[in-house]
């Protein structure tokens, strides 16, 4: 009989109280994307849309218990890592994906949310550069993260981009969508760094203030895709054109005052 169990995804990440981020954002993206969602919660964030007031974070041992607990029982074929803000943290996750986990992973090296408050100490980025990296099949880093991973000036162009991915890959990681939402123009280009080259995924920009939780979103979306089966380039493209999607129908949503969250349910709530 052919398999129909539904594909199974697991987000590494921190918890937004607000619901627009984080672990909360990634497990909508995987319903809206028909994956079953699992999660590590890897921080608690007191926020909300005009930003963060307080962070909590779990210990190393219990982050790696919830590991085990997912692993030993679920079926994962796909997983996306978020907010680790202390090398601790990173070191239990880079243990718990050795000890289990063999498929994929997409890793989005948070660092500072929309508000501007930094999610990740100074002294956790080599720890994440030397431990997780290499276990990425995916690196999704803003053009501010490209840059702090790299020690270098962000980019300022598309070729400056690409080549800041292909210095990541060569510190690690398998391949390196690097994100042009911070740049300007018409158009808020991405560009998928591989051993092949690169591929530019260019998309409408919005005017919107309602951008919380986009890179979160991104992630997620790929790990969707790969939990599905697709190959990567396919899951990228898709996961592009939701995020596009959920942008654009960001204002129909009324969620607090300040930054609220990109639209997870645009195709299903319409």
């Amino acid at each position: 009989m052919p398999d129909t169990s539904i594909p199974i995804a697991l987000t590494i990440a921190g918890s937004d109280s607000a619901g627009g981020a984080g672990i909360q954002a990634d497990l909508k993206t995987f319903s809206a994307l028909r994956v079953y969602g699992a999660s590590v919660v890897t921080a608690l964030t007191a926020q909300n849309t005009r930003g963060v007031s307080a962070i909590h974070d779990v210990p190393p041992d219990m982050i790696a218990a919830q590991i085990d607990a997912v692993f030993s029982d679920l079926d994962v074929r796909a997983v996306k890592i978020g907010m680790l803000s202390r090398p601790a943290a990173i070191e239990a996750v880079a243990a718990g994906l050795a000890r289990w986990h063999r498929g994929p992973v997409v890793l989005d090296p948070v660092m500072v949310a929309a508000s501007g408050a930094r999610l990740l100490e100074d002294a956790a980025v080599a720890t994440l550069r030397e431990l997780l990296l290499p276990r990425a099949d995916l690196l999704t880093p803003n053009l501010p993260e490209a840059a702090v991973l790299l020690g270098e000036e962000e980019a300022a162009d598309e070729a400056a981009m690409r080549r800041q991915g292909e210095r990541l890959m060569a510190i690690g990681a398998r391949a390196v969508l690097v994100k042009g939402g911070h740049a300007d123009g018409a158009e808020s280009v991405d560009l998928l760094v591989t051993a092949d080259g690169a591929m530019r995924l260019p998309a409408p920009r919005h005017a919107t203030r309602n951008t919380h939780g986009t890179g979160c979103t991104l992630s997620s979306a790929i790990a969707a895709g790969l939990a599905r089966g697709e190959d990567l380039g396919t899951a990228v493209a898709k996961a592009k054109t939701y995020i596009s999607g959920a942008i654009a129908a960001a204002d129909r949503l009324h969620v607090g005052q300040g930054h609220g969250p990109v639209h997870h349910f645009f195709a299903l709530w319409a």
